[in-house]
């Protein structure tokens, strides 16, 4: 067992919760976590948790991308990528429909922050669920790092204050008067960016059904995608909209008014955003959070075994690749994450890497995969 885990491990025996070890990656391991201790058993398990890299491990990892970013996709090339985005995607869902990705039923565990912390959801969702969401609940409290104020710029002209709210003043007509909007009677609201065919739409649907006062909200500029999830025979009008639409329109209205969402769930989407539009993008998503909300972010990491498999010729730009079919993927850093959402105004409460070991028994292969996992909470209005 490397010395981190082992420090880690003492520390629980003692009583104490490490919420985070040395080298900044997913803090405790959860219940049922997989830890390599013996090198010698690796091909016992699919899947590996927490991993550390041996130096001759990163070093080989930043030499293949050093080699497969060598040689770049031609400008002009390029172009047809970014403007034509939503039709790779398109074409994606109309060939895989909903059968290449799974469901995230891991969702939960890792952002119990998706429910409604109060005694009415304990009773709801049942208490062998409730029991493993409060577990993950304490394992993330006092992570908080609040950001340098170089990181945080708020919207122009707001100084820090809570800034009058157009879109909310927009949907109210008159002294006591608020025009309904799909999810307006709800009190806890969520959406999926990037909702792709369903596969967190649902299960958090099958969670929220017993919880009243909840509301779904799921979007994807990709029309068949949309459609794959409408045409779920667990999709509801009563608890969930889903609608088309392109994060990176900044002038593209929502069907619901700023300032309203308790969650924003942004996972392995912003990787497919062009790097220049991304920092827009961060500081849209904010706006649509209310005081307290938490945007919930999980996408690929930097030297993920997907970076390392691209050929020479599919790099658009430094950490950025084009797929074979023409859709995109971006592989962050802990720092980069930082900084994007520490200047759309929002407090990191989380922000590290979850590393594991993929295993193919039958070939005896191993494979290191990387992802960043972070949640960041949009501070209360600041107050004289």
């Amino acid at each position: 067992m490397n010395v981190i885990w082992r420090n880690c491990i003492c520390r629980l025996r003692q009583g104490k919760v490490p919420h985070r070890c040395q080298s900044g990656v997913h803090p405790v391991a959860p219940l049922g976590s997989r830890i390599l201790t013996d090198p010698a058993k690796v091909f016992e398990h699919n899947m590996w948790d927490h991993m550390q890299w041996s130096k001759e491990e990163e070093d080989a990892a930043r030499k293949k991308v050093e080699e497969n970013s060598a040689t770049r996709v031609a400008p002009e090339e390029q172009v047809k990528f970014e403007s034509d985005a939503n039709k790779y995607w398109d074409t994606f869902y109309q060939t895989h429909k909903n059968k290449f990705f799974k469901n995230r039923n891991w969702l939960l565990r890792e952002f119990p922050e998706i429910l409604p912390v109060n005694q009415n959801t304990k009773e709801k969702v049942g208490e062998s669920s409730w029991d493993q969401v409060r577990s993950s609940i304490s394992r993330t409290q006092g992570t908080e790092t609040h950001c340098q104020e170089s990181f945080v710029s708020p919207e122009p002209g707001s100084r820090g204050r809570s800034a009058p709210n157009p879109d909310l003043e927009e949907y109210s007509k008159g002294p006591g008067k608020t025009e309904p909007f799909p999810g307006s009677n709800a009190t806890f609201r969520i959406l999926e960016v990037g909702c792709g065919a369903g596969n967190s739409v649902f299960p958090i649907l099958n969670t929220l059904q017993n919880i009243p006062g909840s509301f779904l909200y799921c979007c994807d500029f990709a029309s068949e995608a949309v459609e794959l999830v409408k045409s779920h025979e667990s999709y509801s009008e009563a608890q969930c909209s889903a609608f088309i639409h392109d994060v990176c329109d900044d002038g593209l209205a929502y069907p619901f008014p700023d300032g309203i969402l308790d969650v924003v769930l942004l996972v392995f989407v912003l990787s497919s955003i062009h790097p220049d539009r991304m920092q827009a993008v961060a500081h849209r998503l904010s706006r649509l959070l209310k005081p307290g909300g938490m945007l919930l972010f999980r996408d690929h990491g930097r030297y993920d075994n997907a970076q390392l498999r691209f050929k020479k010729g599919r790099c658009l730009s430094e950490n950025f690749y084009v797929r074979g079919d023409g859709t995109r993927a971006y592989f962050f850093t802990k720092g980069e994450i930082r900084r994007m959402f520490c200047e759309a105004g929002l407090h990191e409460k989380q922000n590290l890497v979850d590393h594991r070991l993929q295993v193919n028994r039958k070939k005896q292969v191993q494979m290191h995969r990387v992802w960043i996992q972070g949640k960041f909470q949009k501070p209360s209005p600041w107050t004289p």
